[in-house]
């Protein structure tokens, strides 16, 4: 062991009565490594929690990318787009996409003898996939929605039901208004779901696609759009670039104009306020490392001033500026890395009650689920503690020369 590590640790371990104070401080210092970096740890775990559930849930209702026509019929309504054989082939040879669905959208009314509702209709095949409203699923079954008959079901929201008292198994009539006619159909509710995206469930119910088809009066091969997945939701903006510059301005034969779009440009509030949700992680990363940087600060000048004697003893027995400073170093390490180990303790433990039990709740209704979601990243942890170190470790050096530069003849008055 060096000279300049084991004077260190006599100073960290010194039971001296007469040093109580810098004991305190010691332990101030410890705590304030450890809260901030505890703070830091779950603070980031929540936020990338928060991102990507909701995140999840809007690609749930509309995967990650989106084929959709950009012109408008005369009646200034969105046209409906034909899926040749040419743009699926265009889409299996974009790398990169992983999955295709398509669906037809009908707005229309559902009525009840006590109450009535606006809804859009999305009519969807057997191809849909269906995994994330299984795991909404809150009552009966999904639909085996088809894409050569009608299957009369419907599946709706929670929402929905309460406002109309539908439960699974109820039948309830639906309108369609077009310009020359209103047409209704009497559907059988299958199941209900529940995503607490108050605005999408209020407005979606899902059916088969061959019925939505003939109430638009549209042929097999039309379509409101064409939904695809990606194999990481991180390089979509890229999948999607190369996909638009095959097909957008493209014309089907009924002169509607393929547009391509990602699902954060169809819902850029929700990917805005995601973002928001980032700068407030920074701002509080922010001020913890400030909190911890003033404690190393405040601990390390108030051991400075109790143990500016024995700076001098040292000096005046030949120890230079450079011993000084180590000796100093190794001591903030050592409170340092107590507060880092008790830090990183506290917020993996607390991050993994909350992801097993979830013991805190939200109110679903503000913030589109009802408990504080945790994702732990394992470089998000690593970052938050090389960060950590790193800033505490510039603070701690400035510091150190503080001491060094303490003349022996000046400290050895204190005595």
């Amino acid at each position: 062991m060096s000279f300049d590590l084991f004077v260190a640790k006599r100073i960290y371990s010194s039971p001296d009565g007469n040093l109580d104070f810098s004991r305190q401080a010691i332990r101030i210092a410890i705590c304030g490594v450890a809260i901030g970096l505890s703070v830091m740890l779950i603070s980031l775990s929540v936020v990338l929690g928060f991102k990507d559930e909701i995140s999840n849930k809007v690609i749930g209702f509309g995967s990650h990318l989106k084929i959709v026509s950009r012109t408008l019929d005369a009646n200034n309504e969105i046209m409906p787009v034909i899926i040749s054989d040419t743009i699926n082939n265009i889409i299996d040879q974009t790398p990169g996409i992983t999955t295709t669905q398509y669906y037809v959208f009908k707005n229309a009314l559902l009525k009840t003898e006590t109450d009535f509702c606006g809804i859009v209709f999305k009519g969807i095949g057997e191809n849909y996939d269906m995994s994330f409203f299984e795991n909404c699923l809150i009552d009966g079954k999904i639909p085996h929605f088809k894409s050569s008959e009608s299957s009369n079901e419907i599946l709706i929201s929670n929402s929905t039901a309460k406002i109309l008292g539908l439960e699974v198994g109820d039948k309830v009539f639906s309108y369609f208004m077009s310009s020359q006619s209103v047409r209704s159909r009497r559907f059988t509710v299958s199941g209900i779901f529940e995503t607490n995206l108050t605005e999408y469930d209020r407005s979606i119910a899902f059916t088969d696609i061959y019925t939505v088809r003939r109430l638009n009066n549209w042929g097999s091969d039309m379509v409101s759009g064409c939904e695809m997945k990606v194999d990481d939701f991180h390089n979509v903006d890229h999948i999607t670039y190369k996909l638009a510059k095959k097909i957008n301005g493209l014309y089907d034969r009924n002169g509607a104009v393929y547009g391509t779009f990602t699902i954060k440009e169809l819902e850029p509030n929700i990917f805005s306020w995601l973002n928001v949700l980032d700068t407030n992680v920074v701002m509080i990363l922010t001020l913890m490392i400030c909190v911890s940087c003033v404690t190393i600060i405040s601990g390390l000048l108030i051991i400075i001033l109790e143990r500016i004697n024995m700076i001098g003893v040292l000096k005046s027995l030949g120890a230079n500026n450079t011993s000084i400073r180590k000796i100093f170093i190794n001591f903030a390490l050592m409170i340092v890395g107590k507060g880092v180990l008790i830090g990183n303790a506290i917020g993996i433990v607390l991050c993994f009650i909350q992801m097993l039990w979830k013991p805190i709740k939200l109110d679903a209704s503000v913030y589109y689920i009802d408990f504080i979601p945790i994702k732990m990243d394992l470089i998000g942890i690593l970052s938050v503690n090389i960060l950590t170190i790193s800033l505490t470790a510039i603070v701690i050096l400035g510091t150190s020369f503080l001491a060094s530069k303490q003349r022996p003849t000046v400290c050895m008055k204190y005595e």
